[in-house]
């Protein structure tokens, strides 16, 4: 299996070069933002730490492609680094600390390019976590100051927590009957949103969580830390991976479950 070492280490760097960044202009008064065509905000602090992730990588690994929110895709080939510069942007306007960086290295294999490495990095939590293919998931401030992430054992939904980000999205999509059911079968519910209910089930302090709608860049390192902890993280087909447009997350045990109540009948 190949050692994707140096490769998982340049992600810390380009996340801590994105949290310094990111951090300088967290709650400044004069941040800019302005709307996209899809109306999503977007802050002059997204397009900075996405200008500096793409600046580093062109330098330290020119020959691979990279995909960002703001700026679209640049370059070709069987490795793609693919980046989030702040997932969580309104809550980043609004002053409120859940809110993340996104980095994922994938490679082309079957099924299409798969991450092999995922960082994400919140630092107005003062966390983070990462992984690399093969070699587990973990949290901590740093490669030498680590503590590996494992997905609960919960087994039955009633004792499950399930975290979402809101309930709109699955009205929109024609789900939200199977997750209003869902959320009256599990012992707790809560909507953290963004990247951290992925985290919180690559740590074991929630069982399942769940989007019914997504980007890639908003999946790719999310998928490979859940997958690494001994998790399961697809579609709400079942797809494994970060493709399918929204996301099903869970300790692997509660999969089958969570996908039921979230597909309905036709």
């Amino acid at each position: 299996m190949p050692d994707y070492h140096d490769d998982l280490r340049l992600a810390h760097v380009l996340a801590d070069a994105a949290d310094a960044a990111t951090m300088d202009r967290f709650k400044a008064l004069d941040l800019k933002v302005e709307t996209k065509p899809d109306m999503t905000p977007v802050s002059e602090a997204d397009k900075a730490a996405e200008e500096l992730i793409r600046g580093q990588l062109q330098r330290a690994r020119p020959r691979d492609a990279i995909l960002g929110e703001e700026y679209g895709i640049e370059g070709t080939g069987p490795r793609r680094w693919v980046v989030d510069p702040i997932d969580g942007t309104k809550n980043y306007v609004r002053g409120v600390p859940v809110w993340a960086t996104l980095i994922s290295l994938m490679e082309a294999g079957e099924g299409g390019y798969q991450p092999v490495v995922g960082v994400v990095s919140a630092p107005a939590l003062g966390r983070r976590w990462w992984a690399a293919k093969g070699s587990g998931a973990y949290t901590g401030r740093s490669l030498s100051s680590a503590t590996r992430l494992h997905v609960s054992k919960v087994g039955r939904l009633s004792d499950a927590s399930f975290a979402y980000s809101s309930l709109g999205g699955w009205e929109e999509h024609g789900r939200l009957d199977g997750f209003l059911d869902l959320t009256r079968a599990c012992w707790r519910t809560r909507a953290y949103g963004d990247f951290w209910p992925y985290m919180m089930v690559a740590e074991g302090s929630v069982d399942i969580c769940a989007e019914p709608e997504l980007s890639l860049w908003d999946m790719a390192a999310p998928a490979i830390v859940v997958t690494e902890a001994g998790g399961r993280y697809t579609g709400l087909d079942g797809t494994p991976g970060p493709h399918s447009g929204n996301a099903a997350a869970s300790n692997g045990l509660l999969h089958e479950e969570l996908l039921a109540y979230l597909n309905p009948p036709t």
